[in-house]
């Protein structure tokens, strides 16, 4: 593909395998759309699948999704740790090559049209899609969930949808469909089961309240394994990277007199951003990205196809 947006829907299901196996089957029944990994997360109770396509289909196999979630996920009975507004909750649209955020935003605006002509499914714009400047951000959008937004939606004016009637859809909620530049989710999990460490961790940390630019963070409790989580979302990576996260998080909870068990990955994550990860816990005085062998000989064979093609 010459023209490649990522899109990368959150679904209110982490429990049932088969529900997200058979999201994967709409999202690859149309023709270029290529499904590059999935990520579950039971104590949320919410999966994440990350799938590209060129433009002239993505925005068909976004709306498949859309409606298959629609039909597996029931929201009046849904429980997990993570806020969530409807069945395929969040729908972001990524530029990744030879696209621009302008055209990703029209294909958003599409999106969203037709899953509420085809699904009756409201819809919400956010970030670069968005319609009015207070719903930009994520977090503002969502705020009270599934729950408020049923009570809200028809009287409250400031709630009403970007697309589609001031009504909610009974089971499948409502969607966030959006366009934002490529994102890093990151979990730190924590050694222990106090809830309340991690929330303080997560305040300490995030930049709405004073921590690190671009990080977005939460804190929740994963039942499973009887400690808790440091949920992250570093929306600009080249600014906020991965071990900036890590350790600001490392050193609030240990001011906290708690460890870091283990850290993971939400999804996919660009090349850079582990790159600089290993050179700053490394301490590598002399990297740069030529010092990763697959790097070289990908640039070794390009320089070679290119010098046969001149030559030809």
């Amino acid at each position: 593909m010459e023209r490649v947006v990522e899109c990368v829907p959150n679904f209110s299901e982490g429990r049932d395998p088969r529900v997200v196996e058979s999201l994967i089957a709409a999202v690859e029944s149309v023709e270029g759309a290529v499904v590059l990994g999935t990520h579950i997360d039971p104590d949320h109770n919410r999966s994440v699948v990350t799938f590209v396509a060129p433009p002239e289909t993505v925005v068909e196999a976004a709306v498949r999704v859309v409606g298959r979630a629609a039909e597996l996920i029931d929201l009046s009975r849904h429980a997990g740790q993570h806020p969530r507004m409807g069945a395929c909750d969040v729908l972001p649209f990524v530029p990744v090559r030879g696209v621009d955020v302008e055209e990703c935003v029209a294909l958003a605006r599409e999106a969203g049209r037709r899953i509420w002509a085809e699904l009756e499914i409201p819809v919400y714009f956010y970030e670069s899609a968005a319609t009015r400047p207070e719903r930009r951000n994520l977090a503002d959008v969502r705020r009270g969930g599934f729950e408020l937004l049923r009570e809200q939606i028809a009287t409250a004016p400031e709630r009403a949808p970007d697309v589609g009637e001031a009504r909610i859809h009974p089971t499948a909620g409502a969607c966030i469909v959006g366009v934002r530049p490529l994102l890093i989710a990151y979990n730190v999990t924590l050694k222990t089961g106090d809830l309340s460490v991690a929330k303080r961790v997560a305040r300490a940390v995030r930049e709405r309240d004073g921590g690190l630019l671009h990080l977005k963070a939460l804190g929740f409790e994963l039942e499973s394994r009887g400690v808790v989580q440091v949920s992250m979302n570093l929306t600009s990576y080249e600014r906020t990277n991965l071990h900036h996260a890590f350790e600001a998080v490392r050193r609030e909870a240990e001011r906290l007199g708690v460890e870091v068990l283990a850290s993971e990955l939400v999804g996919l994550v660009p090349r850079d951003a582990l790159y600089a990860a290993a050179a700053h816990f490394l301490k590598l005085e002399n990297y740069t990205p030529d010092v990763v062998l697959e790097n070289r000989i990908a640039a070794a064979v390009e320089r070679k196809r290119a010098e046969s093609e001149d030559e030809g």
